[in-house]
């Protein structure tokens, strides 16, 4: 079989593709494997037993049966459920937003691919532009969703150490630098896979950079505010013409509606309604009418502050503690990154004797799905920075016993590599 450039691309190894294999696979399988891997939210009963209020609220009525399986909605999305949301923000915070500001689709992911692909490559003059991630690391699903190669510049950040075992990264804006080559500049708060919640100052400097330059600055507040507002510092929401904000109904725990939620200026929301026509027809309309009474209500937002968020903190602060535990303090060097947000550690071993994938296969043959660091990186050199290869990203959304056993056995893993290269643990 032949296939285009295109297909050729999308057919190649990614790191998103090995992320949900993987996934998919130890599911399937009944394996007793400890999920560490990807993003899966964990399951909050409160926020489950309001979608089972609102799912049989809805099986009862015919009206709303009909609308949710069998009616396309436009391609910008559910109108009940845009109209509800620009509500509830212009309510919440002044943001003065019309419908024509949002539009739906299946999915962050599908988002980002129409949105990167919209402002980065070939502009058919002569001229061909890249995605700015002021930041790296960044999510491993951006990666390869340029259609052309070469999308992403990458910005290596600087890194400061907060406690003995503990650092943060932040944007090196010395090193920040935006082109005529810059279609958008990109970043993620919190930080998927760090858990790096980028300051309101810092998100200032990089709006103003976009201003200055006419270019996007795209948001993905997949984990973040206004929602599901998985963070433990404080972050301010914002948004505004200069702005891009993709939200999503994944974290909040609907990873299975797929529905992102885009938030720009209304040029940008018919150029996307335009890509989703032709790319979906329409997207589903399961997410937005089981998420429109929350939002509605304003309730989405008091469930993500008071229930979410601290779901997730405690869950975080187990995991901290039990890896600190599993670790020692006198042991080889270690750190995590801060967690401030999401649902993730990300795991720093200076010098470590293998590279983090190498680590990541070792740790599957014992029962431990985690992501290796390398992923993570898009828009740098291949080479050049060890650091991408010492990093695993892990997940603390599952169970905290499981939890806790997963990250004994990549702390004894760690030493185990060290003891066989000759070094004292």
């Amino acid at each position: 079989m032949k296939l285009s450039a295109f297909g050729r691309k999308f057919t190649a190894d990614a790191g998103i593709t090995s992320l949900m294999d993987d996934l998919g696979n130890a599911m399937a399988s009944g394996d007793d494997m400890i999920m560490m891997g990807g993003g899966n939210p964990g399951h909050i009963p409160e926020i489950q037993q309001r979608v089972q209020e609102i799912l049989a609220d809805m099986s009862r009525n015919e009206g709303d049966v009909r609308r949710l399986v069998g009616i396309y909605d436009p391609p910008q999305g559910e109108k009940q459920f845009i109209a509800s949301l620009a509500e509830l923000l212009n309510r919440e915070y002044g943001w003065g937003l019309k419908p024509e500001n949002i539009a739906l689709t299946n999915g962050s992911q599908a988002a980002f691919f129409m949105l990167f692909n919209m402002f980065g490559g070939d502009y058919g003059d002569g001229n061909r532009k890249h995605i700015l991630l002021p930041l790296a690391p960044e999510y491993i699903g951006y990666a390869d969703a340029g259609i052309e190669p070469g999308l992403f510049h990458a910005v290596q950040p600087d890194i400061s150490f907060t406690d003995a075992h503990e650092f943060k990264y932040r944007v090196d804006f010395d090193a920040v630098e935006v082109t005529g080559e810059t279609g958008a500049i990109c970043v993620s708060r919190p930080t998927n896979p760090t858990g790096n919640v980028v300051t309101d100052e810092e998100l200032a400097r990089l709006e103003e950079l976009a201003r200055q330059h006419d270019i996007p600055l795209i948001v993905d507040g997949a984990y973040g505010t206004p929602f599901p507002s998985l963070l433990f510092v404080d972050a301010t929401p914002t948004w505004n013409d200069q702005i891009i904000l993709c939200l999503s109904l994944s974290k909040l725990g609907l990873p299975a509606a797929r529905t992102g939620i885009v938030i720009a200026a209304e040029p940008v929301i018919k150029a996307l309604s335009g890509i989703n026509a032709i790319m979906n027809l329409a997207t589903g309309s399961f997410g937005a009418m089981l998420a429109e009474p929350l939002v509605r209500s304003g309730e989405i937002l008091s469930l993500s502050r008071d229930v979410v968020c601290p779901f997730y903190k405690a869950k975080m602060e187990r995991a901290v503690s039990a890896f600190r535990e599993a670790m020692g303090e006198d042991s080889c060097r270690w750190y995590v990154h801060k967690p401030e947000g999401a649902m993730f550690l990300w795991l720093w071993f200076p010098d470590l004797p293998i590279s983090s994938l190498e680590l990541y296969q070792r740790l599957k043959s014992r029962g431990v799905l985690v992501v290796s660091g390398h992923y993570f990186f898009p828009g740098l050199p291949e080479d050049g920075w060890r650091h991408r290869h010492e990093c695993l990203r892990v997940t603390y959304s599952q169970d905290d016993d499981r939890v806790a056993e997963g990250l004994r056995i990549i702390a004894d893993e760690v030493k185990a590599v060290w003891r066989e290269a000759g070094r004292e643990v």
